[in-house]
């Protein structure tokens, strides 16, 4: 006897309580209501997003660290991972300078800020320091500086990603070094302390639909939608040239490694549509590194290149700022040569790569720009105040889909990728299995032999680590 579809109305419940992505689009659609037509209420509920990211952020330099200890102990080879490094920062580089040049042309092109005839004396200079709270960027020297952890606990506490990787590859250096044999049990307590990261980051994943709802509804409670008519123009432009540029990462990651940026959105939907939601990308860093992982990406490359981009690959923080400070120009009215752009462009590459983690970060950035260039008024920086929490989502998406397409590419440039597995992962053919779950599948079920990560590297009491090096030896 067939068996009886399900009504609509039980199917629609039934994806509403299985489907991560229906939540927070649900979420996202209820915020943007409540927001518009309750503001206050819209404000009010604003700490369910703000607790939601700063849970996630607790688990992030540990999971970190975790994934990079055991992914250089299971590769065996410190060299490949200083390769792995070197390789992300020339990719790094190379994508960046792409963002602001392209931000660079459109901006001359469409001219965002011509015809507003802005006098800067009438700006509120005084308002940019409130959004900055009085700080500065790092220089060069100071960032390199501060990369390098003083206290192994303050690294943690003040959840400095920079400072955790030194910290994880010394660690793993030392256990490469060390051999299995003197350090026979810290691998499966590291990986079982993995585990539990990830099973905790599973938890506060249930709340990632409240956390929507209340970052939406405070944004359009607190800013209204106004800002899009009157900075409509601006707001076109950026969007339009990040959606260039993801473009042009879709042909760079088909023609490096085979892979569509496309289906790699399908796949990660519901982690973008929670990093748009929440205005932030390190909201979904840990799903994005089980994501990777079970992608094909090999541990060590997930652990080293994704944390890493979040400081020195801003692409979308890129492209805003070159545009930015182009709109800033032609709305006072200052005509700025080719080589006082090209001026912007060496300044921004400098400057964006000290904005993670530096409150009001981007007007920074745009301050110490219009200082060296030396003919756009410092106050004329205030005229984006009233647009840049609507450019959150083109920074947030751009900057995350960067990272993770400079995590394949450095893959399959190091052969940490396995193309085939990528490609099945990416085309559906295997489904994504929360890692928190894994441990639930019954042996030999097909999830359990294509789970992720686990089938990509031995475990470790499969794979041990060289023995530690004579003291006679050395290469």
């Amino acid at each position: 006897m067939p068996q009886s579809v399900p009504s609509i109305p039980r199917r629609v419940a039934r994806t509403w309580r299985t489907s991560l992505f229906a939540q927070v689009a649900c979420a996202l659609v209820l915020g943007v209501l409540v927001g518009r037509l309750w503001p206050d209420a819209g404000t009010a509920v604003q700490p369910l997003g703000d607790g939601f990211v700063r849970l996630i952020k607790a688990m992030i330099a540990p999971l970190v660290f975790c994934v990079v200890v055991a992914g250089i102990t299971k590769a065996g080879d410190l060299k490949a991972f200083g390769r792995i490094g070197i390789k992300a920062l020339i990719w790094f580089e190379v994508a960046t300078t792409v963002a602001l040049v392209v931000g660079l042309l459109a901006g001359n092109l469409v001219s965002p800020g011509t015809g507003m005839n802005v006098d800067p004396s009438t700006l509120d200079a005084s308002a940019v320091d409130e959004k900055t709270g009085g700080g500065e960027l790092p220089s060069t020297s100071e960032f390199i500086l501060h990369s390098l952890p003083d206290s192994a606990i303050g690294a943690f506490a003040e959840n400095s990603l920079l400072q955790v990787l030194v910290l994880s590859c010394l660690v793993g250096a030392a256990l490469l070094h060390l051999g299995q044999t003197k350090v026979p049990a810290i691998l499966p307590v590291i990986e079982q302390g993995q585990e539990i990261v990830f099973a905790i980051v599973g938890f506060i994943m249930k709340l990632a639909p409240l956390a929507v709802f209340g970052a939406t509804a405070h944004l359009v409670g607190e800013y209204g939608l106004g800002a899009l008519t009157t900075y409509g123009k601006l707001i076109g432009v950026c969007y339009a040239v990040a959606l260039l540029f993801l473009v042009l990462l879709g042909v760079a990651l088909k023609a490096l490694t085979g892979l569509s940026l496309w289906k790699f959105v399908r796949y990660t939907r519901e982690e973008m549509l929670l990093a748009l939601g929440t205005a932030s990308s390190e909201a979904v860093m840990p799903r994005m590194m089980q994501k990777l992982r079970q992608a094909g990406c090999r541990d060590d490359a997930v652990g080293l290149v994704l944390p890493t981009g979040y400081s020195f690959n801003l692409d979308g923080a890129s492209i805003y700022l070159s545009v930015g400070t182009l709109f800033i120009a032609q709305a006072v009215g200052v005509d700025l040569s080719l080589g006082q752009q090209i001026t912007v462009v060496l300044v921004l590459m400098l400057t964006s790569k000290g904005m993670a983690g530096v409150p009001g970060s981007a007007f920074l950035a745009l301050s110490a720009t219009a200082s060296a260039l030396g003919v756009i008024p410092a106050g004329a920086v205030a005229l984006l105040l009233g647009v840049d929490r609507i450019m959150d989502a083109m920074r947030v998406a751009t900057n995350l889909l960067g990272n993770c397409v400079a995590v394949f590419v450095v893959s399959r440039w190091e052969g940490a990728l396995d193309t085939a597995r990528a490609k099945k992962v990416l085309g559906g053919e295997i489904a994504f299995v929360p890692e928190q779950t894994e441990g639930t599948q019954e042996p030999g079920s097909a999830d359990a032999r294509t789970a992720g990560p686990k089938s990509l590297t031995p475990a470790a009491s499969e794979s041990p680590l060289p023995d530690a090096p004579s003291s006679t030896s050395r290469e």
